[in-house]
């Protein structure tokens, strides 16, 4: 039986899927559920702006349940802190010891969530924690992860890359300076294949629009589309 029952916190993204992947491979380790924040205003996930049923499709795809915690829009941080509480009590109830993370390096992220687990009797883990993010892209895309980047700071990275698959062309492209992983907010990405996946996700990319100084670009079912195209 395993000894550390986990919810994953998942954007949707890569850094998401692989960590699940990682986790996966750990003895003693279950992941039991995703936890995701939802712009309760507009029906997206937070900051990635993934459509709930995307969000929903993936999560069947991977074969785990969703646990999803509406936020307002605007979100500020203590109506944040108190939807979190609400879901972290429900965690407790169902006996979750560990909420893991997709972080990679940025320590005042790790402290924040450090800080939001203590005195809850749920810890957390960061199975990706501290890795060459290079190296990590490029393993990714090497073990069939397939994501496309759904958001971009134009501020860090032209907006002709919202839409583009997260592939070694897209690494190749990348300015000088922005990381490999968008770990620091240059782009957020979706992730629809690969071998955490139990079939691909079929997308299609739509609109791509400027909001609130981000670029999106709209990810919508292929089998909801009259005529589907793949992520471009």
């Amino acid at each position: 039986m395993p000894s550390l029952r986990v919810w994953l916190s998942w954007s949707t993204g890569k850094d998401s899927a692989w960590a699940l992947q990682e986790l996966r491979r750990w003895p003693g380790v279950e992941v039991v559920a995703l936890l995701t924040t939802v712009n309760a205003a507009f029906g997206r996930v937070a900051m990635h702006a993934v459509r709930e049923t995307v969000l929903e499709a993936q999560a069947a795809a991977v074969g785990l349940p969703l646990v999803k915690v509406p936020i307002p829009h605007p979100c500020p941080n203590e109506l944040y802190q108190q939807a979190m509480a609400t879901a972290l009590a429900r965690a407790r109830v169902e006996g979750v010891t560990h909420i893991a993370f997709g972080d990679l390096y940025l320590e005042d992220v790790r402290r924040y969530r450090e800080a939001m687990l203590a005195d809850t009797g749920i810890a957390p883990l960061f199975p990706l924690w501290g890795r060459d993010t290079g190296a990590l892209a490029r393993q990714m895309i090497a073990a069939g992860l397939r994501a496309v980047l759904t958001c971009v700071d134009p501020k860090q990275l032209s907006a002709e890359f919202a839409g583009r698959c997260f592939d070694a062309r897209l690494l190749a492209d990348l300015p000088v300076g922005v990381d490999p992983c968008g770990e620091r907010g240059e782009f957020h990405t979706f992730a629809f294949a690969g071998p955490m996946f139990r079939a691909p996700v079929s997308v299609v990319i739509g609109q791509r629009v400027l909001l609130d100084g981000f670029v999106f670009a709209d990810v919508q079912l292929a089998e909801q589309l009259p005529a589907a195209v793949g992520p471009q």
